[in-house]
């Protein structure tokens, strides 16, 4: 777990589920997390990053008119697109994966992969794919978190609600 010192000016942009920020500014960029992921990318010399939260690895089809944040594969295209518009491109930047609890774990059927398990799992798998270098990964147990990152130095403050 990082720690950081927030600057008093910086206002947080809190992410509900399927949403996704990207700043080239100071600014803290916040989401709660239960099964859900959240990635934060940052870009160590630049100093400019983002934050998706998502629901679900993809929307089960494979389709789909617009994109939505609240699929992994379609928040990834979302940084693809930010990370073009600041003329950087995604292997530079540095990547941290936060959530992935069970929290309802008798929902889960035994043997079967939670959907935190599955969200983690693809988080992984499309950073890796777009060769980002995978820094901090906090997924797992079966408490939500409550994350703050701090987009000015690439900090990342987690709260665990045990």
């Amino acid at each position: 777990m990082n720690s950081r010192i927030r600057n008093a000016k910086q206002s947080e942009v809190f992410l509900h589920p399927g949403d996704f920020y990207f700043s080239a500014g100071e600014q803290c960029i916040g989401t709660l997390l239960g099964s859900c992921i959240a990635i934060c990318l940052w870009h160590p010399i630049l100093h400019i990053g983002g934050m998706c939260h998502f629901v679900l690895p993809d929307n089960g089809t494979g389709r789909t008119a617009k994109l939505n944040g609240r699929y992994a594969i379609d928040a990834m295209k979302m940084f693809v697109g930010s990370v073009a518009e600041h003329h950087t491109e995604l292997k530079q930047y540095q990547a941290s994966i936060y959530g992935g609890a069970n929290v309802v774990s008798s929902l889960v059927k035994k043997g079967e992969d939670t959907i935190g398990e599955r969200n983690a799992a693809i988080a992984m798998e499309l950073l890796m794919a777009n060769k980002v270098s995978i820094g901090i990964v906090d997924v797992g147990e079966s408490w939500p978190r409550r994350i703050s990152f701090d987009v000015s130095n690439g900090q990342v403050t987690v709260n665990a609600q045990k």
